[in-house]
């Protein structure tokens, strides 16, 4: 796996098979020009490596020129094609193939034929190594095809992402990961702990507790854990980038996992969207958030006799944790609904033994698991 800026990338065409259409292109539009010297037109910066490839394959006399055209910003088209440098060289008369990198939206295309279109050219042709037919919206015939691409995006072999990857000699698709990454809800002593530790074991997940990386940065003395501690002795609410790096890093310790569960975090709308973004950056979403319910007088029980054992004061004063459901009440309202208008909250009775629980949230992960790989 490849990482350009924040995205991850993942192999997807070789440098053999890119050789083995470039040797092919070259072979028939030599074919379809006998006798001439077509004047080859390179598109930059993409079609650069292709291009160099394809013309010391032309077994045949021709001529070479550039422009360059810009069209992408980021991972998607921006719709808008700037013509950066123009042709120089007289065509009247003549024959011109474009050799072009990737043709997808054809909007580069369409500039190409304006260019040429008051040149009194004898022919233009358009040749490009890769094409997405799904994404193509012109109609403009694109004359030689190296591979077809299916509507994803790709870098690579003069391909780029935000100015990385086009030295690559091979094909990089960015990584969609079919994963189930999982919020989980719960009032104290619901059990998400317990159960995480048990779900994650069943399912190859990884368990972020937002309460165990705070100890780990804050123990270890990593650069975010003095931050959060600064906050932290001033008495302060650590701020959510703070903590949406540190979550980060956590996956990206675990680039091999198969989910993740995220326990204790997000509390907030802000902090969802940031999660959000987060997953989103590394080709992946949150599957589900999954609410442990139990009635409060159970839980309360529940927590009396942890606190006998954990020396926890804040699990020995009812006052306490009747005020901590309070505040879990009011935090975790907004963020049901903003899971809920995403179709991604589900709800589990948490009554019963561990092994009931983990049953049904099982039950709820399997379907998921089987909605995502339909």
């Amino acid at each position: 796996m490849l990482r350009l800026h924040d995205k991850y990338f993942e192999p997807f065409i070789s440098a053999t098979d890119i050789d083995r259409s470039v040797e092919r292109l070259a072979r028939q539009i030599s074919s379809d020009f006998p006798g001439e010297v077509p004047i080859f037109v390179v598109v930059l910066n993409g079609a650069f490596m292709f291009a160099s490839d394809f013309l010391k394959k032309y077994p045949r006399n021709c001529k070479i020129s550039f422009v360059k055209l810009a069209s992408y910003q980021g991972t998607s088209s921006s719709g808008q094609v700037k013509h950066l440098i123009g042709l120089e060289e007289n065509v009247e008369g003549q024959t011109v193939i474009v050799l072009e990198d990737v043709i997808d939206t054809g909007n580069t295309l369409v500039e190409i034929h304006r260019i040429f279109s008051g040149m009194n050219v004898k022919k233009i042709r358009v040749a490009t190594l890769f094409y997405k037919p799904e994404a193509y919206k012109q109609s403009f015939p694109v004359d030689y095809v190296g591979m077809k691409l299916p509507e994803r995006f790709v870098v690579g072999y003069g391909l780029d992402y935000d100015g990385l990857g086009r030295n690559l000699p091979e094909i990089y698709q960015l990584k969609e990961r079919n994963m189930i990454n999982l919020v989980l809800f719960g009032k104290p002593g619901a059990g998400k702990g317990t159960q995480a530790v048990f779900l994650k074991e069943k399912y190859n997940l990884v368990h972020i507790s937002t309460g165990d990386v705070f100890r780990y940065n804050i123990k270890g003395e990593t650069e975010l854990g003095k931050l959060a501690k600064q906050y932290i002795d001033r008495g302060e609410l650590v701020p959510d980038e703070v903590t949406i790096n540190m979550l980060q890093a956590e996956v990206d310790k675990n680039q091999g996992a198969e989910g993740f569960i995220f326990d204790g975090f997000p509390r907030t709308t802000a902090q969802a969207d940031a999660l959000d973004q987060l997953l989103k950056a590394k080709g992946m979403s949150v599957s589900a958030t999954i609410a442990l319910e139990a009635d409060d007088e159970v839980l309360i029980g529940r927590l009396l006799e942890r606190g006998k054992l954990s020396g926890r004061s804040d699990d020995q004063d009812e006052s306490k944790i009747r005020f901590r459901f309070e505040e879990y009440n009011q935090k975790t309202a907004p963020l049901i609904d903003y899971y809920k208008k995403r179709g991604k909250f589900f709800s589990v009775n948490g009554i019963g033994s561990i092994e009931e629980i983990t049953t049904r949230l099982s039950e709820v992960i399997e379907k998921l698991d089987t909605a995502v790989n339909k």
